[in-house]
């Protein structure tokens, strides 16, 4: 009896008891290892929660995108056709825009042409200072700001260019663009023996596309006028018109295209008529220059009706 009332008391101990006595029970354990299980699911489903929040992060705009294109899958393929051109034909504006206003620059050269030893240089530095200045050929582009005499206080590039004929074509390609005004200087006192001469460059200047399509204005200087023998600016109009008509004549075999251009090169005046310069799409004007002057060294140039010419620019 006495050993049933023993295993009674023990079974009737707190569990405290029981563990302070070196009792033993599962069932503490067993809820623990739940606990360890559910803590353990409880993290992983937070973590996966906390990928989902780091991909949403990544890719903010992928449901928009998903759902742009589902949409663009349900449209109508004609449609979608439509906005594509739509699209093509603005971009394609814009582009034709741009480089229309962007084509449209600002000319502000004034470009001193013409053969060797007409001149130019020394019209060069009677424009800028007003002083005579000894020259030589030129091998080489000369060029200084030019304030034209008007009250607008304009300023132009005034450039001048070598005159042998070697070295023409290159210069003038690389200013022909920036020419607001062509100054062509002709030597008065030996026209007779260089028209043929100054007629050629004349011509393939004028027929330049670039120049023909941009206009700038044309100022034919008959230079060296305080020579006895000079010709005159009207006379040397007719002449170089004459001549140029034969050049048109002869050179027209090479204009094959309806609207007279071929190769870049453009059909001089109007067709069925003689050559005149007022057949040019630019303004052309003659007159009569001096660069050395009447009085020689110390005395000043006779070049005001070409500065009045590039005042009116």
């Amino acid at each position: 009896m006495n050993g049933d009332v023993l295993a009674g008391s023990a079974a009737c101990r707190p569990l405290w008891l029981l563990k302070a006595s070196g009792g033993r029970r599962r069932v503490p354990s067993q809820i623990s290892f739940n606990g360890l299980m559910e803590a353990d699911s409880t993290g992983a489903n937070m973590g996966e929660k906390a990928e989902t929040d780091v991909e949403m992060t990544e890719n903010p705009f992928e449901p928009y995108i998903e759902s742009l294109r589902q949409q663009v899958e349900d449209q109508d393929p004609v449609f979608l056709i439509g906005v594509i051109v739509a699209l093509a034909a603005v971009i394609i504006t814009c582009v034709f825009l741009k480089y229309f206003l962007t084509s449209k620059t600002v000319r502000t050269a004034v470009l001193l042409v013409g053969l060797c030893d007409s001149g130019k240089t020394l019209l060069f530095s009677r424009l800028l200072s007003g002083k005579f200045k000894r020259t030589q050929t030129s091998i080489t582009d000369s060029s200084a700001p030019y304030k034209a005499k008007n009250d607008r206080g304009s300023t132009w590039t005034l450039i001048d260019l070598p005159g042998h004929d070697s070295l023409r074509p290159q210069y003038l390609e690389k200013f022909k663009s920036a020419a607001r005004a062509i100054v062509f200087v002709v030597d008065s006192a030996i026209f007779q023996k260089e028209v043929r001469d100054v007629a050629e460059f004349l011509y393939v200047l004028l027929t330049d596309a670039v120049i023909s399509r941009n206009a700038p204005a044309l100022v034919v200087a008959c230079n060296k006028q305080d020579i006895t023998m000079a010709k005159s600016s009207k006379l040397i109009q007719q002449q170089l018109e004459k001549e140029m008509n034969t050049l048109r004549v002869t050179r027209s075999a090479a204009l094959s295209s309806q609207d007279g251009s071929v190769g870049g090169s453009l059909y001089l005046g109007k067709k069925g008529k003689d050559f005149e310069f007022s057949q040019l799409p630019m303004k052309v004007e003659f007159l009569e220059c001096s660069a050395r002057g009447c009085k020689g060294e110390d005395g000043k140039a006779d070049i005001e009706g070409l500065e009045n010419s590039l005042a009116k620019l």
